[in-house]
């Protein structure tokens, strides 16, 4: 959070439409990048607990789409389709989410890698384009906690890959 020169913290100007979840995950940012750039690796922890996702398209690239269903734990299937709108290796994923191409109530996502010694630390930052969009993601969907579940589930996963890297 920013401050002004008395000291005094400033709002950031999205503040009332942000959801913002960050972990720490024990492995370097390169590898926990690595988790974004393949279906075989989304396919493995992306979601909520209880949650699976079967592609239909994926190409990661900035401009590129990924089209696919996440099936949740009570049967329902669930739409989503994100374009990648940044890509900075290992540093940076920007992306636009919502149920298909031109859905008005699409979202912004940031999710940021930062080195913290052997560790790295991710944020995801998601912007609404309405308070309201924002307040029934997180009081309908639990996306907070949904947000930490992933986030969870993608530090089990890169664990399990640095396992097996160190198989190798």
């Amino acid at each position: 959070m920013a401050t002004t020169g008395s000291g005094a913290p400033v709002q950031s100007a999205t503040a009332d439409r942000e959801i913002v979840i960050s972990r720490v995950i024990d492995a370097p940012p390169e590898l926990v990048f690595e988790a974004f750039t393949d279906v075989r690796h989304l396919s493995r922890w992306w979601g909520p607990d209880g949650f699976t996702t079967t592609t239909t398209s994926l190409e990661f690239r900035a401009g590129g789409e990924w089209d696919f269903v996440m099936h949740g734990p009570d049967g329902t299937d669930y739409s989503e389709w994100i374009t990648w709108t940044e890509i900075t290796r290992p540093e940076r994923i920007a992306m636009l989410h919502g149920e298909s191409r031109g859905d008005p109530n699409a979202f912004e996502s940031v999710l940021t890698f930062e080195r913290d010694g052997t560790a790295t630390r991710i944020e995801m930052r998601t912007v609404f384009p309405t308070k309201e969009l924002r307040d029934e993601a997180a009081e309908k969907y639990h996306a907070i906690e949904g947000g930490q579940q992933t986030l969870g589930n993608l530090a089990a996963y890169v664990a399990e890959m640095a396992e097996q890297g160190a198989d190798d």
